[in-house]
């Protein structure tokens, strides 16, 4: 059954206060925890299983054994499929099938998701690509200027366009995350399609992954956690005759083994994932230019001294968040009234979950002096414990 090879006691992952205390007669309970006397049943004759844990998640330490024997023992499946060149192949051709004689863009981030889809999308159809990249004034130090150096070497067709101005103007006075994201999403493909008005292209390749569409709600029954702006973001009427995610049934690790396997620079392939809406998620509240500034500044101070600390690739990720909430503090001295920004480091494998990171007291501690001393409108740093789930990675 599912439970095989499981010692009598094994290390699972509740995330929800849900219990069953009851089940039909044909079903037999077999496994409890201290809070939940029906953790796990099953039918006495059927192959139906029910679980109360995630078995699927990292936290689950015989997650993957469990799954396993669900697969093979109970379900017969052969385990038949492998990510090697022959996968890879197949994906360029589906590319080529998918665009046709056509010519595409591609929505480029920097992040290792798009850049592996505009890697792929090159193979495929070759100089009927074109790479939009869009400085929405919400990227990280040197963003821009890192991404131009990266696929300008790999001789792709890049455009970068300048979309600060109109980004924020559309942003102005808007509070809620969702609001934001959709707004974000929205003048996203409003660029591409005038880009690709320009040079004649009639599809959009994009570098969605299996969590984007997770947690984007993308099955009928599914609640969503948040949109994705290359998923529930997109607005309903598009210029676009298709829409091509090669990687939609990915997730972030396979991506990662794919640009290996393509031998994509190894800065590349470990950059952190950064949300498409950029630093713009990472301001609770209005995002103004000002705001904008001062998250940079203290991302930029995160990563040079978690990067300084050798810590960098055991990391998902680590940045910083610019909060709603001002603090009372000393600067020199004179009181001073300023922002208050929250420090979030996680150690994950796939990112449908995630832990907070247990990171020496004396990196933490030259993170918040430089932040406090480097940044004259911050006045208190906090960091953030909490696990995902319950919390997201990304606080909007």
């Amino acid at each position: 059954g599912i439970l095989k090879g499981l010692n009598r006691k094994e290390k699972v992952w509740m995330s929800h206060s849900d219990i069953v205390f009851s089940i039909p007669n044909d079903y037999e309970v077999l496994a409890y925890s201290e809070n939940s006397p029906i953790a796990a049943f099953r039918h006495r004759e059927k192959p139906i299983y029910g679980l109360q844990w995630h078995p699927e998640v990292s936290h689950t330490e015989k997650g993957i054994q469990m799954l396993r024997n669900f697969l093979f023992e109970v379900c017969g499946c052969e385990a038949n499929w492998k990510m090697d060149s022959n996968f890879i192949d197949q994906m360029i051709e589906e590319i080529r099938f998918e665009i046709g004689e056509n010519k595409a863009i591609i929505a480029l981030s920097g992040g290792i998701d798009s850049s592996v889809a505009t890697v792929l999308a090159a193979k495929a159809i070759g100089d009927r690509l074109t790479a939009v990249f869009v400085d929405h004034g919400f990227m990280r130090e040197n963003e821009t200027e890192t991404v131009r150096k990266f696929f300008q070497a790999f001789g792709i067709n890049l455009v970068v366009v300048d979309g600060q101005e109109r980004f924020l103007k559309r942003l102005k006075n808007v509070v809620e995350p969702e609001m934001k994201r959709k707004i974000i999403g929205e003048e996203f493909i409003r660029v591409f399609e005038e880009v690709a008005e320009k040079i004649g292209a009639e599809c959009l390749i994009q570098g969605t992954i299996y969590p984007d569409r997770i947690e984007s709600g993308f099955r009928r029954f599914s609640d969503k956690i948040k949109t994705h702006h290359n998923v529930a973001g997109l607005p309903t009427h598009i210029k676009f005759r298709k829409i091509v995610e090669p990687l939609r049934d990915l997730y972030k690790d396979e991506v990662r083994r794919i640009a290996e396997i393509l031998g994509l620079p190894k800065e590349l392939v470990y950059r952190q994932p950064f949300p498409g809406p950029g630093l713009a998620v990472r301001i609770m509240g209005e995002v103004t230019k000002e705001k904008v500034e001062i998250v940079r500044r203290a991302d930029k101070i995160v990563r040079e001294e978690i990067e300084r600390s050798g810590l960098g690739e055991s990391l998902w990720q680590y940045f910083a968040v610019l909060t709603d909430t001002k603090s009372t503090g000393v600067k020199g001295d004179a009181r001073a009234y300023g922002h208050v920004v929250a420090v979030r480091i996680v150690e994950s494998r796939e990112a449908m979950t995630a832990s907070f990171a247990k990171i020496p007291y004396e990196i933490l501690e030259r993170i918040s002096t430089r932040i406090t001393n480097e940044i004259p409108e911050v006045t208190r740093v906090v960091y953030d414990i909490t696990h995902k789930p319950p919390a997201t990675i990304e606080w909007e």
